[in-house]
């Protein structure tokens, strides 16, 4: 019997969308968020657009910092 996937899939508008509203919710402006998550300005543009799909883990890592939640609270 082949063993099911355990990979979650995520969503690129989700993770827009979380990290928009993560950014709003602490009333940052975009280039505060990338400046606290030293993350590129333009990286953070594409990402909530969503644009950017295949953030990097230090993105991530470094956002989920900033904004105070799991990398996986961003990816779901």
């Amino acid at each position: 019997m082949p063993l099911k996937s355990s990979k979650k899939k995520y969503s690129l508008s989700k993770i827009a969308k979380n990290v928009q509203d993560g950014r709003e919710n602490l009333e940052l402006t975009r280039d505060q968020l990338s400046r606290k998550a030293k993350v590129n300005y333009n990286t953070i543009v594409k990402l909530e657009s969503g644009a950017n799909k295949n953030p990097t883990a230090k993105t991530l890592i470094g956002l989920s910092r900033v904004l105070n939640c799991s990398v996986e609270d961003l990816l779901t």
